[in-house]
């Protein structure tokens, strides 16, 4: 968050600067001005959503922890039911047996006293037999059930602890990856410093780096051959890319909604987009150790404008090239999975 205002706070420094030399400015260039504010704002509204909902993500995984120490309390507490059942049956067992060598031993007296006391004393005998029987049954039951509780704690332990693990390991990979796009963001920031004043732009939302380039920049009306200030701006990026082997690269290419010449050596927009998407990739590889696997060329068309309006300033904005570069998340989805 105090990245957030401070970039924030930078941002509107130069917006300052134009209200108070706004005499001497053109009009394009205040509205240009005007522009960059406006896109930072909603950059911030997007980094701020982005955030929402990671602290959202963060908020359920706490909940469905809370839920699995509950159910594991609520075993603990079935399983001391339990233990505490079972001792009352064995006392009840232990009085049993007594009772049981009390009756055989009264038997032994009434052996010699009438058949009549005998028979009697023998089906009180039997009678509590039969319960001492059913106790034992009912005992083995119990015991056995206290195994499952057991078994049935041992094993929610194990996954609490694996939960618990997988999402220390998931909350450390997440704060690394968003420390590295952090990184290179100032690094390329630092790298392409005089550039952005002249079409450039860098900003970080989703997780990306995103460097905007405007037409202006790289590419004179209906070309895709760089000119030498382009070259230098992407030369500069060269070598922060080198530096950062472990970045997934896209290029991608986009033009207005302006129909191309008939007769031009572009068939339409997307052939446009795409061509200058491709001679930017081989100037960057050009003199460099970039791996060209790291490298992926999209070209946009007019289909994905930052301004839809049919004017003049909208299109020229909208004819850019965007280098967006995230870090691999490979061990990221090892953990997921």
């Amino acid at each position: 968050m105090k990245f957030s205002i401070m970039k924030t706070v930078q941002l509107f420094i130069p917006v300052i600067a134009v209200f108070m030399v706004l005499s001497c400015v053109p009009p394009t260039r205040f509205k240009s001005l005007q522009q960059e504010n406006t896109d930072c704002q909603r950059e911030k509204k997007i980094l701020k959503t982005e955030n929402d909902k990671i602290s959202a993500e963060n908020r359920e995984l706490k909940s469905s922890l809370e839920v699995s120490q509950k159910d594991l309390m609520k075993v603990k507490t079935d399983n001391k039911e339990c233990r505490e059942e079972l001792a009352a049956l064995q006392q009840q067992h232990h009085r049993m047996n007594k009772d049981y060598d009390d009756l055989k031993e009264a038997q032994q007296a009434l052996l010699r006293g009438s058949e009549k006391e005998i028979r009697k004393l023998m089906a009180d005998l039997q009678v509590s037999q039969q319960d001492l029987e059913q106790q034992e049954l009912e005992l083995k039951k119990l015991s056995g059930t206290l195994d499952e509780k057991k078994k049935s704690i041992y094993q929610m332990e194990a996954e609490l602890n694996q939960r618990n693990t997988r999402l220390a390991e998931l909350e450390t990979v997440l704060k690394q990856q968003e420390a590295a796009v952090r990184s290179l963001k100032k690094s390329v920031s630092e790298a392409l410093t005089g550039f952005e004043n002249q079409g450039l732009t860098v900003s970080q939302k989703n997780g990306k780096v995103y460097v905007s380039l405007e037409e202006k920049l790289l590419f004179p009306s209906g070309s895709t051959n760089v000119d030498p200030k382009g070259i230098a701006a992407l030369k500069q990026l060269a070598g922060v890319l080198e530096q950062n082997p472990d970045i997934s690269i896209m290029i991608e290419g986009h033009t207005d909604d302006v129909p191309v010449i008939p007769g031009s050596d572009f068939k339409d927009n997307w052939d446009l987009s795409v061509l200058r998407a491709t001679s930017i990739v081989r100037i960057l590889l050009q003199g460099s150790s970039i791996n060209p696997k790291r490298l992926t060329v999209s070209g946009r068309g007019e289909f994905f404008p930052v301004d839809p309006a049919k004017t003049a300033e909208a299109r020229q904005k909208n004819r850019r090239t965007e280098i967006i570069l995230s870090p691999r998340l490979e061990e990221l989805y090892k953990l997921i999975e």
